[in-house]
């Protein structure tokens, strides 16, 4: 009796400290409810359903800041509030891979609005207005003026060339 009580007991602390070391392979991104300017990363699984189970700290990068988030039923606040509109990449390293989201985040009368952007977009935006300037020669001066706009865009709202480029990889690797 004593052998078979000592095995439950084993395979409850196996099963109970796997619940507590789960990985994050999907997060969503939403305002946090306390509507304090903070964004709120909510551990989901691949059909975006919430996983309550998932507990403790995780590494996430933040902007290029690596972060020590503490999740609680699943959900972890980010520290820093937003004061403006800005983008915000999130990422997160774990053994199944790289999991990162692009977001735009929209501040508007003090709620927050993220948009997440597939980096599909940031490839496909510049290369039809670099194909459009060699299509039509005098195109050549405008579309170097709206690329000038939309790197301006991208830098002043916090989404420097590095970041850039590393969106860009991550989400080449995430499709083949």
């Amino acid at each position: 009796m004593k052998p078979l009580s000592l095995l439950i007991l084993l395979l409850l602390s196996v099963t109970a400290s796997f619940a507590q070391n789960a990985d994050i392979n999907n997060f969503i991104v939403k305002e946090s409810l306390l509507k304090n300017s903070k964004l709120a990363i909510i551990a989901t699984d691949s059909l975006e359903i919430p996983l309550e189970h998932i507990n403790g700290l995780y590494t996430f990068t933040v902007s290029g800041f690596t972060q020590e988030l503490k999740f609680n039923d699943g959900v972890a606040v980010l520290p820093l509030q937003l004061e403006r509109s800005a983008f915000v990449y999130i990422k997160h390293q774990n053994d199944q891979g790289t999991h990162s989201k692009l977001l735009y985040v929209y501040k508007k009368e003090g709620t927050l609005n993220p948009y997440v952007i597939n980096s599909f977009w940031l490839i496909l935006f510049p290369a039809v207005i670099i194909f459009l300037a060699f299509a039509f020669r005098k195109f050549i001066i405008v579309a170097v003026v709206i690329m000038l706009i939309f790197i301006y865009f991208n830098h002043s709202n916090g989404l420097n060339l590095s970041t850039f480029f590393e969106t860009v990889f991550d989400g080449l690797k995430a499709m083949f």
